[in-house]
């Protein structure tokens, strides 16, 4: 008598919802799905990495996102935006050029009862700028720019005026950023008073966690 081959068992799939949706992953408003315009350049972070990203802030934070003041300046899709205000963040504010996207990112703050969530139709250089000069800092900054501009080279350095002291930097990238003084690649001057705490790849898309560190004053 022939002995019957078990089969395997199956492994459960995680499955990333259609391009024009994002999926919140944590906090108060997980697994809720979200509407993405359909717009030109609009590229949601994907789940893999925004799970990794927020897994890396939670470590830090230790957990406690109670007091966390968050800025996206390159609001897009509102998926970075959205999870930190999930997770508990005190204030949320999000930025973005595109009167469309403002809109339906207004929807999807209904949708949420999200009151932590503040929403700026804006220029993301112009708005940083307007924010410094209010005197407004942020405990987290969320930097998901197109990648064919040249946009970190801009932004981060304006970053230093909106970060409280010990504020982290999320930036996403189509290239690595170069931090080690050793690396083949000469780093930018631009660069220089930030700090990579972790970093990763996911396919095209390179991201990175950065601290700020103050260049001593000369005498």
């Amino acid at each position: 008598m022939q002995k019957k081959i078990k089969k395997p068992a199956k492994v459960p799939v995680h499955h990333a919802p259609p391009p024009n949706q994002v999926r919140i992953i944590g906090g108060q408003w997980k697994r809720s799905v979200l509407p993405v315009l359909q717009a030109l350049g609009l590229r949601p972070t994907p789940d893999r990495v925004r799970e990794t990203v927020f897994n890396w802030i939670n470590h830090l934070r230790d957990g406690d996102w109670a007091n966390a003041q968050v800025l996206d300046l390159f609001a897009g899709s509102g998926a970075l935006g959205f999870e930190a205000a999930s997770r508990g963040a005190a204030s949320v504010t999000m930025v973005d050029t595109h009167t469309p996207v403002i809109r339906q990112l207004e929807e999807n703050k209904t949708k949420l009862r999200a009151d932590n969530v503040q929403l700026l139709r804006g220029d993301a250089l112009l708005t940083a700028q307007g924010l410094a000069a209010r005197g407004q800092r942020f405990d987290l900054i969320f930097l998901d720019p197109p990648y064919q501009q040249d946009f970190l080279a801009k932004v981060l350095p304006l970053c230093a005026n909106l970060l409280k002291e010990g504020g982290m930097v999320y930036a996403e990238s189509g290239l690595p950023l170069v931090f080690d003084e050793a690396s083949a690649l000469e780093k930018p001057e631009w660069m220089a008073p930030w700090e990579v705490i972790r970093a990763d790849k996911a396919g095209t898309v390179y991201y990175h966690l950065l601290t700020y560190n103050k260049v001593p004053a000369t005498a």
